[in-house]
């Protein structure tokens, strides 16, 4: 995800509305505001009559909408979770009849570059890493106490990372010593502890990465979200998902698979399709940036969008 504003570019801006086919009077999520990108293209092609609800976990993207749309009445900001995306369409009224639903996972711009948040370990910062700094444990805090086998499947299931367990062996060894809680301090004590070099990758990349997505329970709210979609879209509504890295996208991947096939039945068996009881139609190939995007906005090099139809 990456924010809108002047410093931060909205990755796949044209190509993610454009997906979402807006009819004018139709009802939108944007289920990860950030800083708006994706919200003010969707309102633009709104009629008097559309609606769309914005969600996102982070104070600051929060107030940020409050800010630039206070006056925009087509428009509700939610200071919550994608993952609650079902109750907060029946708290509206809204389940079944929401037109379109946009994701672009992963952390926004604004947050990687704010180094107070502790998601980078290219600057020194608290480590924090919360996407909702009102509430939850902060990385530092789930540092001081996880236990080495919990911490190195974290960093291996969620990071993919080969020396998972060395580098879990380190830290907990590490906070024996001093507590750890800056980024710095994290970063350097991967890189100890790494013994060979990715030439294109820092050695914390993909730690920093895991400790993250745990702390946020990014995959868990993803599948909660996917699955409660269909609850809340109405039929000949759009699922657009744009992610990240291959957890993410393997999940969306599986996800729009299972739901276009729908109900698996033993070989031979005739049935009609619409007799399979599958909720979705993928519509076209996973679409990656343009080259031009990337060169304009590296950040965008590893988006990958997926867009589906519920039936």
């Amino acid at each position: 995800m990456s924010g809108a504003g002047a410093d931060h570019r909205t990755v796949m801006l044209n190509e993610a509305v454009d997906a979402l086919a807006v009819r004018p009077d139709g009802i939108y999520f944007d289920g990860t505001y950030g800083r708006g990108g994706h919200s003010r293209l969707i309102l633009q092609r709104l009629g008097p009559r559309g609606r769309l609800v914005g969600f996102d976990k982070d104070v600051q993207a929060v107030q940020a909408a409050q800010r630039e749309l206070a006056q925009e009445p087509r428009f509700t900001m939610v200071h919550d979770s994608f993952a609650r995306i079902a109750e907060v369409a029946e708290a509206f009224d809204l389940l079944g009849r929401v037109d379109g639903l946009l994701l672009d996972l992963g952390v926004s711009s604004p947050q990687l570059d704010q180094a107070d948040r502790g998601f980078s370990f290219m600057q020194d910062g608290p480590l924090d890493m919360r996407m909702d700094t009102t509430r939850g444990e902060s990385a530092a805090q789930w540092l001081a106490h996880v236990e080495e086998d919990e911490l190195a499947r974290v960093i291996r299931e969620y990071g993919e990372e080969r020396f998972a367990r060395r580098i879990a062996r380190a830290i907990v060894a590490g906070r024996e010593r001093q507590p750890l809680r800056r980024t710095a301090e994290l970063a350097a004590l991967i890189e100890r502890a790494v013994p060979r070099r990715d030439p294109h990758k820092h050695p914390a990349t993909r730690t920093f990465q895991a400790i993250r997505i745990h702390i946020n329970r990014e995959l868990e709210a993803l599948q909660q979200c996917l699955r409660d979609a269909l609850e809340v879209l109405a039929r000949g509504a759009r699922l657009v998902v744009i992610s990240f890295h291959s957890l993410e996208d393997r999940l969306v991947k599986r996800f729009m698979r299972e739901q276009a096939r729908g109900q698996r039945l033993p070989k031979g068996v005739p049935v009609r399709h619409e007799q399979s009881n599958a909720r979705l139609r993928i519509l076209g190939k996973a679409r990656r940036p343009s080259e031009q995007e990337v060169a304009d906005n590296p950040r965008a090099r590893s988006a990958i969008m997926r867009v589906a139809e519920v039936l």
